[in-house]
């Protein structure tokens, strides 16, 4: 059996990536792409005329999990999805004859998820770093520690560079190097929870960094870099000297050197320039490029948060505020809608085929608190929930008062019916 490292793991020259390189020849010209799952090199973009206004190169600007990092709207996405899954609570469910569920109080895998599946994680920290290898690395996998019956009584996560995997037949076979001076162990697809990111081949998915996201990472990169050099020459723009007198290249050469060694850098910031033999600068006006330099950051922000499906006004890119909806409540309510709960739908499906053995048990995740809208609202709904002049309820006093974390109050179990309904009808509603 033949186990590969990270290296031995990538695949150059990825078919998926290829035709997608392809569908956008009309508006981007083509990328070199060095490594389709670690690193790919940015060579050029549809931005390419602004970029060489200021002198930005983007050769060799290479996105990796690690130089993405260093981009505030790589890390907000990835820790937003983190945060976001990370607060929803996961219950485990039998499912009765009359098909209602019943939660199982007390159950020892709801604690692995809402508590701690180890001693060293937090649940919490278990789904960041989840989210985390997702985003930067396409999969998230855990091995999952079992009793002698079988239950599960722990899980351990891994960083990607500590397994390995590979598919024999239709099943998936995993080696783990846990460190610590422990042995690496085999284990098959049934003792692994396996979390699967974009475009998963049976085998692995992909990146986001490095596929979904890798456009506009590199130009990001690209800029931070620009602004990094622009400090350091102690945010001078840029200047033209003119002379009616010849001046040869040599004179030249030596005329650039002199100004950068005395002029640029924050420690020469406010240096009085002497200029000799009809030397006169001027100052070139960047307004406009300034500007479109500043629309080019910003496309790369969105381009990432496009990326990551995520809107950008939730990673702080506030002039998209008004852009779906009437509010920031709607547009809460879509990333939950279209983002989270899909999300949530391969996690649970994942849960319960790996960890569950009962037919009629479930593992679910609970949005109640995320698709809650503004307070006057919501007690508006359970206002309505509970009956009144607006027609009959469909919960108690109690149920109501559940949802809050209140106590039940005396007589609070009656369901309210308007006044006119037969004696049939009440009873049913009361049932």
């Amino acid at each position: 059996m033949t186990f590969y490292n990270e290296q031995m793991v990538a695949q150059k020259h990825s078919v998926v990536l290829a035709r997608w390189n392809a569908e956008r020849q009309a508006s981007r010209k083509e990328l070199v792409i060095s490594n389709a799952t670690d690193s790919i090199s940015v060579k050029s973009s549809n931005t390419a005329e602004v970029l060489s206004l200021f002198d930005i190169e983007t050769d060799g600007v290479s996105v990796t999990p690690d130089s993405s990092k260093r981009l505030s709207a790589v890390t907000a996405c990835v820790g937003l999805l983190g945060d976001a899954m990370s607060t929803l609570p996961l219950h485990h469910y039998r499912r009765g004859k009359d098909g209602m569920r019943e939660r199982i109080v007390g159950s020892p895998i709801e604690r692995l998820f809402n508590s701690s599946p180890i001693e060293n994680f937090t649940s919490a920290a278990m789904v960041k770093f989840w989210e985390a290898c997702i985003s930067y690395r396409g999969d998230a996998i855990s091995f999952i520690v079992r009793d002698r019956l079988g239950y599960p009584i722990a899980i351990v996560p891994f960083h990607n560079r500590d397994v390995a995997w590979e598919r024999i037949g239709s099943r998936l076979i995993y080696r783990f190097y846990p460190g610590n001076g422990l042995k690496p162990f085999n284990a098959s697809a049934d003792d692994v929870l396996h979390l699967t990111g974009e475009g998963f081949d049976g085998t692995r998915s992909r990146s986001i960094i490095s596929n979904d996201a890798y456009h506009g990472i590199g130009l990001g990169l690209a800029i931070s870099r620009y602004g990094k050099k622009f400090f350091e020459k102690g945010a001078s723009p840029k200047h033209v000297f003119e002379t009616d007198k010849e001046m040869n290249q040599t004179q030249i050469d030596d005329f650039r050197d002199v100004y950068d060694s005395r002029y640029s850098g924050p420690a020469n910031t406010g240096r009085p320039m002497v200029l000799t033999e009809g030397l006169k600068m001027r100052e070139m006006n960047m307004k406009a490029v300034d500007a479109q330099l500043l629309e080019t950051l910003k496309y790369s922000v969105i381009d990432i948060a496009r990326a990551f499906r995520i809107p950008p006004i939730l990673i702080g890119a506030q002039e998209t505020t008004t852009s779906w909806g009437s509010g920031v409540i709607e547009i809460k309510q879509g990333f939950v809608t279209f983002r989270l709960e899909p999300k949530a739908t391969q996690y649970e499906q994942e849960f319960n085929r790996k960890l569950i053995y009962a037919g009629d048990e479930f593992l679910e995740y609970q949005f109640a608190g995320f698709l809650r809208g503004n307070t006057k609202e919501e007690n508006e709904a359970l206002r309505q929930a509970i009956g009144g002049s607006n027609g009959p309820g469909w919960m108690t006093i109690n149920e109501v008062r559940k949802t809050k974390n209140l106590a039940p109050i005396e007589g609070g179990d009656v369901l309210y019916i308007p006044k006119g309904k037969t004696d049939e009808q009440k009873t049913n509603a009361v049932d």
